[in-house]
């Protein structure tokens, strides 16, 4: 009897690995990307592992981090939201008018923009949720018309943020040793983890990116939802616009340009599926930080910086092939 308890735990031992390998072999491959790029970049330069860098690599990621959480609970459900790079603008630009120009206290500021970028998010999520148009076309509509709007209330010039004011602590300040975008993007990925994997929210993201229809017959609220996602989607973009205003000083409508192709690469890199229904956090947090060693040890390298462009358009197709052809082999196109 013994013996075939030990045999039955030494069979649970060796299958547990298995097991976790197969039901997370997109976040499994994208830690080992993660790895391969620090390994490569490290034997590259020579402060690649310092402190130093890695704080400043944290710092600097913690505006993708935040919004490539919440595009994470978008892409579950099978959406898609472009227009977050163009609210990140507009909301970065307005703090800053709000500051200097008309002298608004920051705790006004920071609500504010919060609310801005919701209201942004709650206009995609109507006509993509309630009106059945596509949210690739929504957002794409919403992407010109936000940065328009940014452009128009800048006249294309960078507006200050003065520099006595308590707005920068949020971009600029140290938290025992840490910069405080890097703590407040930690929080809002904890938050995102929770709330996927762990609420009833979650579990309804999912299920509305598996089966819409299936969701909305088992009596799950599939319009709302939808919208809500697309609400928290636009937050997190405003949020990383007043972090970025905060930590430059400075708020401009063209912050933030080509900023949603890298939040997309970022949580499909990570392994949440294009077509929904699957979604973590855990990958979207390497996936960011993989393209952000890419970009810094570019920099590091004494690289052009225009190579960034080309290794970030290289993983979106690497991730966009990883999902429909070895992720999704069912969903993929059909061979002729």
């Amino acid at each position: 009897m013994s013996i075939m308890n030990l045999s039955s735990s030494r069979m649970i031992q060796h299958s547990l690995p298995r097991r976790l390998l197969h039901n997370h072999s997109g976040v499994v491959s994208i830690a080992l990307f993660f790895i391969f790029c620090c390994v490569v970049f490290s034997l590259i330069t020579s402060n690649f592992l310092t402190s130093t860098n890695w704080l400043n690599i944290i710092r600097q990621s913690a505006p993708l981090l935040i919004v490539a959480t919440a595009m994470t609970l978008v892409i579950t459900t099978g959406g898609i939201d472009l227009s977050v790079g163009s609210t990140l603008a507009l909301v970065g630009a307005l703090s800053a008018i709000a500051l200097n120009n008309w002298g608004l206290p920051w705790p006004v500021v920071l609500i504010g923009g919060l609310l801005l970028g919701g209201l942004v998010g709650a206009i995609n999520g109507f006509f993509i949720a309630f009106e059945g148009i596509p949210a690739f076309i929504v957002t794409l509509a919403t992407l010109a018309v936000v940065r328009g709007i940014a452009l128009l209330v800048t006249q294309g010039y960078s507006i200050p943020v003065p520099a006595d004011s308590l707005f920068t602590f949020m971009g600029r300040a140290w938290v025992l040793g840490i910069p405080m975008p890097a703590l407040i993007g930690i929080v809002i990925l904890l938050a995102g983890h929770v709330l996927l994997n762990h609420m009833r929210f979650g579990r309804y993201v999912t299920a509305i990116g598996a089966n819409a229809e299936g969701a909305r017959r088992s009596g799950i609220n599939t319009k709302a939802v939808t919208m809500k996602v697309y609400i928290l989607s636009g937050m997190a973009a405003a949020l990383a616009g007043m972090i970025i205003t905060a930590r430059l000083g400075s708020g401009s409508s063209n912050q933030g340009e080509g900023f949603e192709l890298q939040v997309i690469a970022a949580v499909v890199l990570g392994s949440t599926s294009l077509f929904g229904g699957f979604g973590t956090i855990i990958g979207t947090l390497l996936g960011a930080l993989s393209i952000a060693i890419i970009q810094n040890g570019l920099i590091l390298s004494h690289i052009s910086p225009f190579y960034t462009q080309i290794a970030t358009g290289t993983i979106i197709l690497l991730a966009i092939w990883l999902n429909t052809r070895i992720l999704n082999p069912a969903r993929s196109p059909a061979k002729g």
